[in-house]
């Protein structure tokens, strides 16, 4: 697949004022559809967009419009950049914006309530947290323990649906190939305006700690 423009509408804009290539080589240059070309063309699509030359931005040479306006048929060829590509972040806690920071105690509480299969590598990968943090919300010894509220990730925005459900499908088959049994997840008591079941004779009683992982 080849590579497109930056900016492809002001690009295409720029190569139907400025050549006499067809409309298929700029729809294939630009990534866009014939149709849209033909719009741009006729003032229907991309009003008010000025122009941006992709000689002036590296992105073609005159030689290569030159080649292509001769011969319909040819296909533009973007230039290639020699400039070394950013390397990609693989490691570390992913960056959170300061103002959801606030959140992450809240989201660890309801991964380690909802989803215990989870790791705490795992945890500190989702979210963009450390291990003490989680450690210190799951033992209660965090500084703002009494104001913690498990509430969900996604919800929070502190990741992506996608991203939970991929972590937690991780955790599973991690578990099963280690031969150990996923923990069932503890069912929610500690919404708003309730409080923590009273204590019961019942020998089976499992142990509702929001933060405790069940055994």
């Amino acid at each position: 697949m080849q590579q497109q423009p930056l900016m492809p509408k002001a690009t295409a804009v720029w190569l139907i004022e400025n050549t006499s290539l067809t409309f298929e080589q700029i729809a294939d240059f630009c990534g866009l559809h014939k149709l849209e070309i033909q719009g741009i063309a006729d003032g229907e699509v991309a009003a008010g967009i000025q122009g941006l030359d992709p000689v002036a931005n590296s992105q073609l040479t005159k030689e290569e419009i030159e080649l292509a306006q001769q011969d319909p048929k040819r296909r533009l060829r973007m230039l290639v950049q020699d400039l070394p590509k950013p390397s990609k972040r693989s490691k570390g806690p992913r960056y959170t914006p300061v103002a959801k920071r606030q959140d992450k105690p809240d989201a660890i509480a309801w991964l380690l309530r909802n989803h215990p299969e989870l790791k705490d590598s795992q945890i500190v990968k989702l979210i963009g947290t450390t291990k003490t943090t989680i450690q210190s919300i799951r033992d209660r010894s965090h500084w703002n323990a009494s104001n913690i509220r498990p509430k969900d990730p996604v919800l929070l925005g502190l990741c992506t649906q996608s991203e939970l459900n991929a972590m937690i499908e991780k955790a599973q088959k991690d578990a099963a190939r280690s031969g150990k049994s996923v923990p069932k997840a503890v069912e929610p008591f500690e919404a708003e305006g309730q409080e923590e079941p009273a204590e019961s004779d019942d020998a089976n009683r499992h142990d509702y700690s929001i933060f405790k992982l069940p055994e």
